[in-house]
């Protein structure tokens, strides 16, 4: 009797990588993780050695094969990551440079260049991004203008997904979901933008050749089966840009889904049969993109970049000694509204439909009464009051689809307070998924698809068991977040941006 293959699927996040084996029904196998190996330099500045990634990577892999009784059931792999962040190599495959951590923002020159030499609109017309500093033709401009004797040696620009991958097989390719996070891919043609980085001095052939989600890059490597535990015969998959490939795994590739992604960042996502014409998109924050697995799907997206994190920066306010169920639990002794204490969750920047990089987070209405359960609960609602303000600004666009459900994946759903607040502040049911690595789990299909052991996307989708549970809005509750959303958080903002700008005017003329 012939074993049951395995799958294998890599998530390179931003604070942990995951490896996870699945039947190929979805269910779990095994499982591997690590840290994501990053280092904070200055206030602002991140980046990973890119051999750590790859060691941290293989290290999440061995975990998890070494739980199993034969990994050479393992058919297929292959690997989502973070989608504004690569490994600029040199002619011989050695790292030139570090790879610039995703949420880094030290471009802020060479991004503000790229405005005023192609200009915002122009931008987003070509590439569906509403442009920033994050994004990897910024990253390249900097390099190219701080650090020219690297960017001189820089003969490859392999996104973390296609680094790890490459190093898996030694192929490297480039998916178009993480294409579309890069600023240097047309929406329209699906082809890398040739006039744009003529245009800025980039070269065209930094980029990989595009691939679809699911094409065979190859087979592992001997040197990478010896680290990782996979063996040789494994298939190596193109993968993805994580929150691109949760929603796929989900199911929620249709019209009418919303999906909200949530983890250290989060986003939500809205699939679309075309890409939107129009710059005021782009002006409020919000970007398109595009995935490729059978065909071309596109999609619209705002999000939070500091959603799980702001959790995160709360809970290291505190120590870190106390854990996230004592947080939870004292949360969920503080009533709803949080004793009028309200929190703006922008320790990086303002979300759409008002994306101001000059704002920041803060607490409102702190009194005397305001206690640690309050202000963890503060918190929460801060982010789903505005996840539901991303969501409200992208449905007003012309040539949206209604929304017929709303689902959830990734880590934080896995905090039951944070949902239940969340259906709540939206009004609306939440789907969640049970097991929220969707991402892996997508990134294993994806592998699956490159070994042959799907016939096509539809066919491994149909054959996945998805385990979910709905969390159903309270009405009093949702009465009262609605009130506090228009009435308080709303106002907060406006209140504070004059506040913003005046604070960011005084730190430059400080320095």
């Amino acid at each position: 009797m012939t074993a049951t293959p395995l799958l294998a699927g890599v998530d390179a996040g931003t604070t942990r990588i995951r490896a996870l084996l699945f039947e190929p029904d979805g269910a779990i196998a095994a499982e591997g993780s690590t840290a994501t190996p990053t280092v904070h330099t200055r206030p602002g500045w991140a980046h990973h050695e890119a051999e750590a990634l790859w060691r941290a990577s293989a290290d999440a892999l061995r975990q998890a094969t070494a739980k199993i009784d034969d990994p050479g059931r393992i058919a297929g792999v292959a690997v989502a990551s973070v989608g504004e962040a690569a490994v600029p190599l040199d002619a011989k495959g050695e790292p030139s440079y570090h790879a610039i951590a995703w949420f880094d923002q030290r471009p802020v020159d060479e991004f503000a260049w790229l405005e005023r030499t192609i200009g915002a609109e122009e931008l987003f017309t070509l590439t569906g991004l509403n442009a920033k500093p994050i994004h990897g033709l910024c990253k390249l401009l900097w390099l190219k203008a701080k650090e020219p004797d690297a960017f001189a040696r820089t003969k490859s620009w392999l996104n973390i997904a296609d680094y790890l991958a490459w190093r898996l097989s030694g192929a490297a390719a480039t998916d178009y979901s993480i294409a579309s996070r890069t600023l240097a891919l047309d929406l329209r043609t699906l082809d890398w933008a040739g006039e744009l980085l003529d245009e800025v001095g980039v070269p065209r052939e930094l980029f990989q050749p595009l691939r679809p989600s699911g094409a065979r890059l190859g087979t592992v490597t001997a040197e990478a089966a010896r680290q990782t535990g996979l063996p040789e015969s494994c298939v190596v998959g193109v993968g993805g840009h994580d929150h691109i490939l949760g929603a796929l795994a989900a199911g929620a590739w249709q019209e009418g889904v919303v999906v909200n992604s949530m983890g250290t960042a989060e986003a939500l996502l809205l699939a679309l049969d075309r890409p939107i014409d129009g710059a005021e998109l782009g002006r409020k924050g919000y970007s398109q993109g595009a995935i490729v697995v059978d065909r071309p799907g596109y999609y619209a997206v705002g999000g939070l970049i500091t959603s799980g994190a702001a959790i995160e920066w709360f809970r290291s306010l505190l120590g870190g000694e106390i854990s996230d169920a004592e947080l939870i639990i004292e949360g969920e002794a503080a009533p709803p509204g949080s004793l009028g204490v309200c929190f703006l969750p922008h320790l990086r920047m303002a979300s759409p439909p008002q994306p101001d990089a000059a704002a920041r987070g803060a607490f409102l209405g702190l009194s005397t009464e305001t206690g640690r359960g309050v202000l963890y609960r503060a918190v929460l609602e801060g982010i789903a009051y505005d996840a539901r303000r991303i969501l409200e600004g992208l449905l007003e666009f012309p040539g949206m689809p209604g929304v017929r459900s709303l689902r959830a994946i990734g880590g934080s759903t896995r905090n039951g307070l944070l949902m239940a607040i969340k259906a709540a502040v939206y009004d609306r049911e939440i789907t969640v998924a049970e097991m929220p690595e969707t991402a892996s789990l997508a990134a294993a299909i994806l592998g699956g698809l490159a070994a042959g052991l799907y016939p096509d996307l539809a066919g491994a989708l149909a054959g996945i068991t998805r385990r979910e549970r709905v969390v159903t809005p309270e009405p009093a509750t949702a009465a009262l977040y609605d009130r506090r959303f228009r009435d308080v958080y709303w106002r907060a903002l406006e209140g504070l941006d004059p506040l913003h700008q005046a604070a960011l005017a005084a730190d430059r003329a400080d320095r």
